[in-house]
């Protein structure tokens, strides 16, 4: 791959369509073309202890492919290097015992050819493995695993890419085009549910994250949901009202961190000569008040919500409310990578923009469901945790590949965290 700046990356395949190889290869290709913009100092980078570069993001997929898939079950395989097993793995210590997500930034070698070279290396094997259709049928549940692995980190990239950009001061573009869409205000109105027993969860049909599972029974009153995202233009009344200097409208740590961080506005915005401008993956374009608000913490979403005389909903809510909803929307490949102004109308009691755009919060806390066993081996302890202190977010972001999202996905940061496309949507109880 040319890894030379190039404002115009390869189109993303659509993801989970045809066979097992055509299905591998669209994926791991989708995440080569979100580097191609990118010069080699681009993927080296590590601009916060939240983040990683580049560079470690297609390292450690490929590290996923061959630690859980190629060396267990592919006979004959010789790993591409025995320090790789270590210095891509998501715990791995590499200096002293410091955090190691601290020290992504801190791997300078190996580069990145040969980290592109590590890709191919594996790649060609698993090649060779997907050739064989007995083999395949024995471990399809480790390959789509890592498939949807690495469509996480996909989306991660371009995260962790616009902070990374927003730290120099030339404020450059990952991507000079500008996806523009007609823009009109939508007036958001309350969608009821009725008080009842429901389900929630995964319901066994096709791939889930374990922490999606298993199905199980909430009772939920009846409450009122919005049947549109908030926007920017809500959040500058919120603002303008003097919502980061009210501390009766937060909770105490999100006061803390409105405080200690001098936070006056949601993530990448800035105010001159009375204008806001946000900084965005093509670049600095003034707020358009119309689309969804994005990169606001769970601190920020509790706030403007309390300040609406409104709640953020649970997360059985959301899922409840959304399941009428299609799952289309401004996905990764509309090549947006920004929310958009609602293209169209929803259906009558259906919520508008669900999926898609931004992460919506939730007042979860992410934690098990009733009843969930974590899987055996060392797939479990890797993809089986759950962390304290975290909070859900639903829907998927503009971010996020098509094919990965589902009405039960369950994505999870801690409350302060405002460099994802995160979001809200208002609810209410009906009483």
């Amino acid at each position: 791959m040319d890894v030379a700046p190039d404002p115009k990356p390869a189109p993303l395949a659509p993801g989970l369509g045809g066979n097992w190889r055509e299905r591998f290869v669209s994926i791991r290709q989708a995440t080569r073309a979100l580097a191609a913009p990118l010069s080699p100092e681009d993927c080296a980078i590590q601009s916060m202890p939240d983040a990683s570069p580049v560079k470690w993001h297609l390292a450690h997929t490929t590290w996923f492919f061959e630690t859980f898939v190629l060396t267990p079950h592919q006979s004959g395989y010789q790993a591409f290097g025995p320090s790789y097993r270590f210095l891509f793995n998501s715990y791995y210590n590499a200096i002293g015992d410091r955090h190691p997500r601290l020290e992504r930034g801190m791997l300078s070698r190996p580069g990145l050819q040969e980290v592109l070279a590590y890709r191919d290396h594996v790649d060609k094997a698993m090649f060779e493995l997907l050739a064989h259709e007995r083999s395949v049928a024995e471990i399809d549940g480790l390959i789509e695993l890592g498939l949807h692995h690495e469509q996480q980190h996909q989306e991660l990239i371009l995260t962790d890419v616009k902070h990374l950009l927003s730290r120099n001061p030339l404020k450059p573009a990952y991507q000079k085009q500008w996806p523009l869409t007609p823009i009109q205000p939508r007036l958001r109105g309350w969608i009821c549910f009725d008080a009842g027993i429901d389900e929630i969860g995964h319901s066994g049909s096709g791939f889930c994250f374990d922490n999606e599972a298993p199905r199980h029974r909430v009772w939920l009153r009846q409450f009122l949901i919005a049947s549109h995202p908030v926007t920017h233009g809500d959040f500058i009344d919120f603002i303008d009202d003097g919502g980061y200097q009210r501390p009766e409208l937060w909770l105490s740590a999100g006061w803390d961190a409105v405080t200690a961080r001098n936070w006056q506005a949601p993530a990448y915005w800035e105010r001159r000569e009375g204008r806001w401008f946000c900084f965005t993956l093509h670049g600095e374009a003034p707020v358009d008040v119309h689309t969804p608000i994005c990169h606001v913490s769970f601190y920020e979403a509790d706030a403007f919500a309390r300040w609406a005389n409104a709640r953020l909903p649970t997360e059985a809510e959301w899922e409840v409310a959304a399941r009428g909803s299609r799952l289309v929307g401004n996905f990764l490949e509309s090549g947006a990578l920004h929310p958009l102004a609602l293209r169209e109308t929803p259906a009558d009691g259906t919520l508008a923009q669900a999926f898609g755009d931004v992460w919506e919060w939730t007042r979860s806390d992410y934690a098990p469901y009733p009843g969930f066993r974590p899987a055996a081996g060392a797939v479990g302890e890797y993809n089986g945790k759950f962390m304290s202190g975290q909070y859900v977010l639903r829907g998927g972001s503009c971010a996020t590949p098509s094919s990965h999202i589902r009405p039960t996905y369950r994505n999870f940061f801690p409350p302060e965290a405002r460099w994802q496309f995160s979001g809200l949507r208002l609810a209410r109880d009906a009483e």
